[in-house]
Protein backbone atom coordinates (compact mmCIF):
# COMPACT_ATOMS: atom_id res chain seq x y z
CA UNK A 1 0.00 0.00 0.00
CA UNK A 2 1.13 3.66 -0.75
CA UNK A 3 0.56 6.69 0.43
CA UNK A 4 1.19 9.99 -1.56
CA UNK A 5 1.43 12.19 1.68
CA UNK A 6 1.14 12.45 5.26
CA UNK A 7 -0.67 14.94 7.34
CA UNK A 8 -2.04 16.30 10.72
CA UNK A 9 -5.57 17.29 10.19
CA UNK A 10 -7.97 19.13 12.33
CA UNK A 11 -11.31 19.27 10.54
CA UNK A 12 -11.94 15.93 8.72
CA UNK A 13 -12.85 13.89 11.97
CA UNK A 14 -14.60 16.49 14.16
CA UNK A 15 -13.46 16.43 17.87
CA UNK A 16 -9.85 14.92 16.74
CA UNK A 17 -6.87 15.87 16.28
CA UNK A 18 -5.83 13.08 13.04
CA UNK A 19 -2.99 11.28 11.24
CA UNK A 20 -3.91 11.62 8.02
CA UNK A 21 -2.84 9.00 5.26
CA UNK A 22 -3.88 9.60 1.51
CA UNK A 23 -3.92 6.29 0.08
CA UNK A 24 -2.67 6.13 -3.94
CA UNK A 25 -4.19 3.40 -6.19
CA UNK A 26 -8.05 4.88 -6.00
CA UNK A 27 -10.30 3.33 -8.61
CA UNK A 28 -13.06 5.34 -7.94
CA UNK A 29 -12.00 7.59 -10.22
CA UNK A 30 -15.28 10.02 -9.05
CA UNK A 31 -15.47 13.49 -11.12
CA UNK A 32 -14.38 16.15 -9.57
CA UNK A 33 -11.87 14.81 -7.58
CA UNK A 34 -10.01 16.90 -5.55
CA UNK A 35 -6.87 14.20 -5.82
CA UNK A 36 -6.80 12.84 -8.90
CA UNK A 37 -2.89 12.13 -8.50
CA UNK A 38 -4.04 9.80 -5.99
CA UNK A 39 -5.97 7.32 -8.91
CA UNK A 40 -2.45 5.92 -9.83
CA UNK A 41 -1.35 2.80 -8.06
CA UNK A 42 2.13 3.08 -6.17
CA UNK A 43 2.46 6.81 -6.68
CA UNK A 44 4.17 8.23 -3.27
CA UNK A 45 6.04 6.43 -0.91
CA UNK A 46 5.30 2.84 0.57
CA UNK A 47 3.53 2.82 3.81
CA UNK A 48 5.50 0.12 5.77
CA UNK A 49 5.01 -1.07 9.09
CA UNK A 50 7.87 0.26 10.68
CA UNK A 51 7.28 3.81 9.17
CA UNK A 52 3.27 3.71 10.18
CA UNK A 53 4.50 2.79 13.58
CA UNK A 54 7.00 5.88 14.02
CA UNK A 55 4.50 7.99 13.06
CA UNK A 56 2.09 6.53 15.62
CA UNK A 57 4.85 6.58 17.99
CA UNK A 58 5.60 10.51 17.14
CA UNK A 59 2.18 11.68 17.90
CA UNK A 60 1.26 9.42 20.94
CA UNK A 61 -0.66 11.47 23.25
CA UNK A 62 -1.25 14.65 20.86
CA UNK A 63 -2.84 12.50 18.21
CA UNK A 64 -6.39 10.79 19.10
CA UNK A 65 -7.45 9.29 15.76
CA UNK A 66 -5.55 8.25 12.45
CA UNK A 67 -7.43 8.58 8.80
CA UNK A 68 -7.14 6.96 5.95
CA UNK A 69 -8.37 8.78 2.76
CA UNK A 70 -9.00 5.54 0.68
CA UNK A 71 -7.39 2.18 1.13
CA UNK A 72 -10.18 0.16 0.92
CA UNK A 73 -9.06 -1.49 -2.18
CA UNK A 74 -5.55 -3.29 0.00
CA UNK A 75 -8.36 -4.79 2.80
CA UNK A 76 -5.74 -6.50 4.28
CA UNK A 77 -3.05 -3.58 5.14
CA UNK A 78 -5.67 -1.56 6.03
CA UNK A 79 -7.31 -3.41 8.40
CA UNK A 80 -3.75 -4.42 9.64
CA UNK A 81 -2.61 -0.89 10.00
CA UNK A 82 -6.05 -0.27 11.85
CA UNK A 83 -5.51 -2.69 14.15
CA UNK A 84 -1.79 -1.39 14.86
CA UNK A 85 -3.86 2.09 15.66
CA UNK A 86 -6.60 0.84 18.15
CA UNK A 87 -3.80 -1.19 19.71
CA UNK A 88 -2.24 2.13 20.57
CA UNK A 89 -5.55 3.83 21.81
CA UNK A 90 -6.50 5.72 18.78
CA UNK A 91 -9.35 5.79 17.37
CA UNK A 92 -10.13 5.29 13.63
CA UNK A 93 -11.44 6.50 10.15
CA UNK A 94 -11.84 5.41 6.50
CA UNK A 95 -12.97 8.17 3.96
CA UNK A 96 -14.23 6.57 1.04
CA UNK A 97 -16.11 7.60 -2.18
CA UNK A 98 -17.85 4.41 -1.76
CA UNK A 99 -21.08 3.23 -0.23
CA UNK A 100 -20.06 0.90 1.55
CA UNK A 101 -16.79 -1.17 2.75
CA UNK A 102 -15.96 -5.04 3.73
CA UNK A 103 -17.53 -5.57 7.31
CA UNK A 104 -13.87 -6.80 7.89
CA UNK A 105 -12.85 -3.00 7.87
CA UNK A 106 -15.64 -1.68 9.43
CA UNK A 107 -15.12 -3.65 12.96
CA UNK A 108 -11.77 -2.10 13.28
CA UNK A 109 -13.57 1.89 12.22
CA UNK A 110 -14.70 3.99 14.87
CA UNK A 111 -15.67 6.65 11.98
CA UNK A 112 -16.61 6.33 8.28
CA UNK A 113 -17.38 8.58 5.94
CA UNK A 114 -18.96 7.12 2.87
CA UNK A 115 -20.11 8.78 -0.99
CA UNK A 116 -18.79 9.91 -4.04
CA UNK A 117 -18.17 13.46 -4.76
CA UNK A 118 -20.70 15.23 -6.62
CA UNK A 119 -20.34 19.03 -7.21
CA UNK A 120 -23.83 19.27 -7.36
CA UNK A 121 -24.11 18.12 -3.90
CA UNK A 122 -21.84 19.36 -2.12
CA UNK A 123 -19.55 17.83 0.34
CA UNK A 124 -19.88 17.10 4.60
CA UNK A 125 -20.17 20.89 5.15
CA UNK A 126 -23.04 21.05 2.37
CA UNK A 127 -27.02 19.97 3.64
CA UNK A 128 -27.72 18.98 0.16
CA UNK A 129 -24.66 16.42 0.05
CA UNK A 130 -24.98 12.70 -0.81
CA UNK A 131 -21.31 11.86 1.32
CA UNK A 132 -22.91 10.43 4.66
CA UNK A 133 -20.14 10.15 8.12
CA UNK A 134 -21.03 7.87 10.80
CA UNK A 135 -19.81 6.65 13.82
CA UNK A 136 -19.29 2.94 12.93
CA UNK A 137 -20.04 1.31 16.27
CA UNK A 138 -23.62 3.41 16.77
CA UNK A 139 -24.23 3.85 13.21
CA UNK A 140 -25.11 7.32 14.58
CA UNK A 141 -25.28 10.10 11.84
CA UNK A 142 -23.25 12.92 11.79
CA UNK A 143 -23.02 15.15 9.43
CA UNK A 144 -24.18 17.97 11.41
CA UNK A 145 -20.91 18.40 12.95
CA UNK A 146 -19.42 19.52 9.81
CA UNK A 147 -22.31 22.41 8.83
CA UNK A 148 -21.35 25.67 10.47
CA UNK A 149 -24.53 27.06 12.12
Amino acid sequence: MFYHHFQVVLQEVPGEVSLCFSISGCPLRCKGCHSPFLWKEGSGSELTSKDYQKYLDQYAGLASCVLFMGGEWHPGALVRYLKQAQELGYRTCLYTGADRVSPDILEHLTYIKTGNWDKALGGLDSPTTNQVFREVRTNKLLNHLFISK
